[in-house]
């Protein structure tokens, strides 16, 4: 589990989304064979790192929206300082369109032990969106006793308009064991200059334990975050996406005090555009994840990817 998934940050990844200017679709050549790496590394204040090497193999790629292919992943966790746990991965992998205005992402695979990986069906401009995924728990017991989650859920814009989004989601994540984390999520969105890409946020979640504490994750009872934040997204003339996000706010976890909310965001992506290459490199910074929450907490990831045509 990384810190800054949907279980932890979503709305990050909601700001982000949308990289592409609106009506954008691949417009390469046609599918082709195509190849890419992705590396992943995290880091938190409690000691707790993770590194993910990835190679990609696809038998058809015509840019982020449609491929097929296999995934070769080899991962090193090492929780609190411990010594790392490595998983070998093996992920089938598939994208395309589906009707008029939709598209799917799968992404299907094994760590030997069980089923992981992600699904998800959603509007091509992101305004709906229904998902799952399901990862290893990233401590001590998650990874020597086999603790993992499922988290599904969908997201919808309540409002869309030129200047404003307000966006909601709401999930369920269920744990080996038998705790359940209900999630819920908005995210308020408004443009001051749609020229240079500003806009103002506000980011809230909330969620309920049913056992909380029943492992060696962080699970109070109940958690609610609030974050404004600014962010600004630009695209060159060639169609890539630059990113820059930064927030202040609170938090707050049963049985504790309001606590500072941080959080920051950099990207840079490849045109959506392009059917012969997909390229990114993004780093975040929160203090709360699935592992830890407190104003002294920090957690810091960083991954690049790059798939091309050959």
């Amino acid at each position: 589990m990384n810190g800054m998934s949907r279980c932890a940050v979503t709305s990050l990844a909601f700001a982000a989304a949308a990289a592409a200017p609106a009506g954008a679709a691949s417009q390469g050549p046609g599918p082709a064979n195509a190849a890419g790496i992705e590396i992943w590394s995290s880091a938190d204040s409690e000691k707790t790192s993770v590194v993910k090497l990835l190679a990609r193999s696809l038998w058809e790629f015509d840019g982020p929206e449609r491929f097929q292919g296999v995934d070769f992943e080899r991962a090193w966790f090492a929780p609190q300082g411990q010594h790392a746990r490595m998983q070998t991965r093996v992920y089938a992998e598939f994208a395309d369109r589906l009707g008029e205005g939709w598209n799917w992402t799968a992404r299907i695979g094994t760590n030997g032990e069980t089923v992981l990986g992600s699904g998800s069906v959603h509007s091509r401009d992101w305004s709906k969106e229904i998902f799952v995924e399901r990862e290893v728990v990233e401590t001590p017991r998650g990874l020597d006793h086999g603790i993992y989650y499922t988290f599904a859920g969908a997201d919808a814009d309540l409002l869309s308009t030129e200047r404003d989004t307000i966006n909601v989601m709401a999930g369920l994540q269920k744990f080996t064991g038998t705790n359940d984390r209900i999630h819920l999520r908005a995210t308020l969105v408004h443009v001051i200059d749609a020229g240079r890409g500003i806009s103002v946020q506000l980011r809230s979640r909330y969620f309920h334990s049913t056992v909380p504490g029943e492992f060696d994750y962080y699970s109070p009872r109940d958690f609610v975050q609030v974050i404004p934040v600014v962010q600004m997204r630009r695209f060159s003339k060639s169609g890539w996406m630059y990113l820059v996000a930064g927030g202040y706010g609170a938090q707050r976890a049963s049985a504790s005090n309001w606590q500072p909310a941080r959080l920051a965001d950099l990207r840079i992506e490849s045109p959506a555009s392009s059917g012969k290459l997909h390229a990114f490199a993004q780093v975040q910074y929160a203090n709360s994840s699935l592992v830890g929450s407190a104003g002294n907490y920090s957690y810091v990831l960083g991954r690049f990817g790059f798939t091309s045509r050959f």
